[in-house]
């Protein structure tokens, strides 16, 4: 054992930590390749967001200073010296341009672009007039700074997402050195990603550490010896190590999820111990054979203790089956986790115990007898229970069958939600920078809705055959244009041509006109060359005022609805500049009627400072296009409410013929894992219930004993559910995976009490004495393990993250929830069903004993 811990040990140093919400879906996942594919094509980037909010006490006239522009000017160039950042797509004050008309000496109109802050300004009179120029320019108002004046932003593009915790590390370094009466923040989805994966890391060294501590001290507390509890310790930090050494070796990343492996299996790893431990105090008796009273402690309890094993194990092997490779990967992990504690506590905790003194053991069964005989602690608790499930069994019943009614209710009212940035606290830095700066701008959550135009090219080989759109080609032009055809013959790769696009055919043709004589073959080109002139305007799509005006009525109607904070698209840029080519007024904000028109704004913004930023919202074929969608909450119910008014506008509204809209961006990623992880958990749980099941029948031997085996399972659930849709808690990662834990530790709880209940009947053929002897060693055995497990988990409670925390609050009461109603329920169903679950000597031998 202590070769196999080192050797798992040494593989700690290589652990990646990976907290990308994207990894939440497989690399093949139709999304994430589109997601990704439009992050490509269209050059975007994940972003930080720093921001400044004027102190509403000593700012009272808003952030547009000079002093504090300054201070926006000297963050905004230490950031372009950042590595990791893409200085040239930066966005603040200082790096983008002001487009304004100015008249020429001819008197003409013509536009103008100038760095909107080249220098920060001296003079207030200077900072208000960059304010007035941001509000004359929608692509900015509302994004780099708020309408009111009272914040500023800037848009951090960095190449690795994975650098964006230490990149904002530095950026705040550089704040605290500033003379700022602002509240700074940052924030993004990226840094509250690369944060969380940092504190993750931190907690996982606390938690779990604590968790053993927290074991230990109960363990102690039941036994009162320390060498006698050191078996059970052993064997969870033995398993925990392994199998984090084992998923770390492998080259598994540590998710969110994996990362609670070790704080799952620390209490989990101890339960079969337990059992182990107070069945041997109990039969333990001064002068016996420590290695017989080990034997038959394990001949006894091996075949319950198998069998939870496997159905803890199934629950969460149940996880494969869902969609999500992190979650998948807990759930390997956690089931291994679990035999691997099974094995070792079959093969040493016996041995341990044996190999314990004389004294230690004289000592042990004195403390155990006593605290027996005092019936104080754990024992008064577990004589309380007993007494109480013993009476008013059919009260019980209905009681039982209300809160499952009651359940049922609260899981009807469950709403699936997540957002990472919610996982930290609200008093967290990262929660607060949220909150300020969606408070001031349009957004700092993004989608973007991309539009595509699916329509086909003509085959243009036709041009140069004279079938369908050439015409007769003429005889000095026959060989040169069955050369052109040929080339739409050669297949792209690495031996062969690609096949010509329209500029090189528009060149080919161009170069022919500088050598033919021939009137008719001069004709033929110029009249090839404008069919393929007319096949270029109609693939850029666009470009076409109609498709442009559709985009600028959904995004119209998505800024009316309130849902969303602000749109960025092309058209925003054609109306921008188009208003500046004219009349520099308001009135002129609108797209041209023609596409000559539109192409005309587009080739004067390409003379600006930063010409790429058009390829942010359209492709350089003017093929596809994106709606830069703005959100100031990054809820999962929030986006779906923006995809819902989209599909709804498209219903209403049919799209231009050839053109298809699609999601992408980190909020829509968010929206797809979540519903594929909430039928991804259905079918597991679904499909590890009716397996336990089965499991349940085999072992028992009986369908009556199977069903009784899952009611505690059923019930808990229903209710932990129901719990979670009463309160408003929202159902997400951490939340769908306590279902494995619940099926396999419910399951552990009903197959000791049910298997120790018939054997115990066997020898009394009493219902009643049966149900007394139950409530001594074996329910004891129960409640210290409920105990266990749920105070394992404690030290989660105060963990600085929101899903650490949610996971310790449930586990817990899905442990005590577990055994109250295993221990209620169950005997009140035998007693009220005995015939059915004992047979007909149960009920007649419960007649004679009451005679």
């Amino acid at each position: 054992m202590a070769v196999i811990a080192v050797v798992a040990m040494l593989q700690f140093p290589r652990i990646e930590i990976d907290t990308d919400p994207e990894n939440m879906l497989p690399a093949y996942n139709p999304q994430r390749v589109f997601h990704n594919q439009t992050k490509q094509e269209f050059g975007l980037y994940d972003a930080i967001v720093v921001g400044a909010v004027a102190d509403s006490q000593t700012q009272p006239t808003g952030l547009f200073t000079p002093n504090e522009l300054t201070n926006i000017k000297s963050v905004t160039d230490y950031i372009l010296t950042i590595d990791g950042v893409i200085g040239h797509e930066v966005m603040s004050l200082s790096e983008v341009d002001n487009i304004t008309q100015q008249t020429l000496e001819s008197g003409d109109k013509a536009i103008r672009f100038n760095w909107l802050m080249k220098q920060a300004p001296e003079q207030e009179s200077q900072a208000q007039e960059v304010l007035k120029h941001v509000k004359n320019l929608p692509l900015l108002n509302e994004t780099l700074a708020a309408e009111n004046g009272n914040a500023v932003a800037i848009y951090v593009p960095i190449v690795d997402k994975n650098q964006s915790y230490a990149i904002s590390q530095l950026i705040q370094d550089k704040i605290n050195t500033l003379d700022s009466k602002a509240q700074w923040h940052i924030t993004g989805l990226p840094v509250a990603e690369d944060q969380f994966g940092y504190e993750m890391f931190v907690q996982m060294g606390i938690s779990a550490p604590l968790a053993g501590l927290a074991i230990f001290i109960l363990l102690f507390l039941m036994f009162r010896s320390w060498s006698y509890i050191t078996a059970a310790m052993v064997v969870a930090m033995f398993t925990v190590v392994v199998t984090m050494g084992l998923l770390i070796g492998m080259g598994f990343t540590v998710h969110i999820m994996s990362s609670m492996i070790a704080i799952f299996l620390m209490p989990i790893a101890v339960v079969d111990s337990v059992h182990i431990m107070s069945e041997f105090a109990d039969r333990f008796k001064e002068g016996q054979d420590k290695r017989e009273v080990a034997k038959d402690v394990v001949s006894e309890l091996f075949t319950p203790m198998l069998f939870t094993s496997v159905t803890s194990t199934i629950g969460f092997l149940s996880l494969l089956l869902t969609p999500i490779p992190p979650v998948q990967i807990f759930g390997a992990f956690i089931g291994f986790g679990i035999i691997l504690a099974f094995i070792t506590t079959i093969l040493f905790v016996p041995a341990y115990l044996s190999r314990l003194s004389d004294e230690t053991l004289i000592a042990l069964q004195k403390t155990h007898q006593a605290q027996l005989e005092s019936k104080s602690g754990l024992n008064k608790l577990v004589s309380v229970i007993g007494r109480i499930a013993n009476k008013r069994q059919v009260l019980h019943i209905i009681l039982f069958v209300g809160v499952f009614a009651w359940s049922l209710v609260g899981i009807g009212k469950i709403e699936i939600n997540d957002n990472p940035v919610r996982w930290f606290k609200e008093s967290h830095p990262i929660r607060i920078a949220d909150k300020a700066l969606n408070n001031e701008f349009a957004g700092t959550y993004n989608a973007y809705l991309v539009m595509t135009d699916t329509t086909t090219r003509p085959d243009l080989k036709m041009l140069f055959t004279g079938d369908n759109m050439g015409s007769s080609i003429p005889a000095s032009l026959k060989e040169w244009a069955a050369k052109q055809a040929s080339r739409f013959d050669k297949v792209s790769g690495s031996e062969g041509e690609a096949v010509p696009s329209l500029s090189e055919l528009t060149f080919a043709i161009e170069d022919q006109l500088f050598v033919v004589e021939d009137e008719d073959a001069i004709k033929w080109l110029e009249n090839t060359l404008a069919k393929l002139e007319a096949v270029a305007k109609a693939e850029k799509r666009f470009v076409q005022p109609e498709v442009l005006g559709y985009m600028e009525s959904l995004q119209n109607h998505m800024a009316q609805s309130g849902l969303v904070g602000k749109t960025n698209a092309l058209t925003d840029v054609v109306k921008v500049v188009n208003r500046e080519l004219k009349s520099g007024e308001a009135k002129d904000y609108e797209l041209p009627t023609t596409a000559n028109g539109v192409a005309q704004t587009l080739i004067q913004y390409q003379s600006s400072h930063r010409p790429n930023d058009l390829w942010h919202f359209v492709t350089p074929d003017y093929k596809k296009a994106l709606i830069w969608t703005q959100l100031t909450s990054g809820d999962n119910q929030h986006m779906t409410a923006v995809i819902e008014l989209v599909e709804q506008f498209v219903a209403d509204n049919p799209l231009p013929q050839g053109i298809e809209v699609n999601w992408a961006g980190k909020a829509y990623i968010n929206v797809i894992w979540q519903e594929q992880m909430v039928a991804g958990m259905l079918d597991s749980l679904l499909s590890a219930f009716v397996i336990v099941f089965i499991m349940m029948v085999l072992l028992f031997r009986s369908v009556v004993f199977g069903v009784l085996a899952m009611l505690p399972l059923s019930l808990t659930i229903s209710f932990i559910y129901g719990l979670i849709g009463w309160i408003g808690k929202d159902y997400d990662m951490p939340i769908a995976v306590l279902s494995a834990l619940t099926l396999g530790l419910s399951v552990d709880f009903a197959i000791h009490f049910l298997e120790r209940a018939r054997a115990t009947f066997t020898k009394t053929q009493s219902i009643q004495q049966t149900m007394s002897i139950m409530f001594e060693e074996p329910a004891n055995a129960i409640t210290k393990n409920a105990l266990v497990v749920a105070l394992g988990f404690t030290p989660l409670l105060f963990a600085p993250l929101v899903p650490y925390v949610t996971v310790g609050v449930f586990l817990a009461s899905i442990m005590v929830v577990s055994a109250m109603v295993t221990l209620i329920m169950l005997p009140a169903l035998m007693t009220i069903l005995k015939g059915l679950v004992f047979g007909k000597t149960a009920n007649a031998n419960n007649s004679n004993s009451a005679n």
